[in-house]
């Protein structure tokens, strides 16, 4: 097993202490198992489809579920849209 020193704040170096005492362990275990933690969890990000990151909200919402088949959005559909003529017309 390798050593590895590092420098914490006072704060971190308190929390460190308090968690080790409190599950009965070293501070070098809790290090290590976040550690361990941290270097699975790294790198993974957020990865898959726009509707696997939105699951959860996919549904949440009410409403038509397709403009696309109601006929008045399709009224002008593919048309150029009008120009305005001058003098009021």
């Amino acid at each position: 097993m390798k050593i590895l020193s590092l420098k914490v704040s006072d704060t971190l170096a308190h929390r460190l202490t308090h968690a080790a005492s409190s599950r009965k362990s070293t501070k070098s275990e809790v290090i290590r198992e976040a550690l361990v933690a941290f270097l699975e969890h790294a790198g993974k990000g957020q990865g898959g489809s726009a509707l696997m990151l939105a699951k959860d909200l996919a549904g949440s919402i009410t409403g038509p579920a397709d403009l696309s088949v109601n006929p008045a959005h399709l009224k002008q559909f593919g048309r150029s849209p009008r120009r305005k003529r001058a003098g009021g017309r």
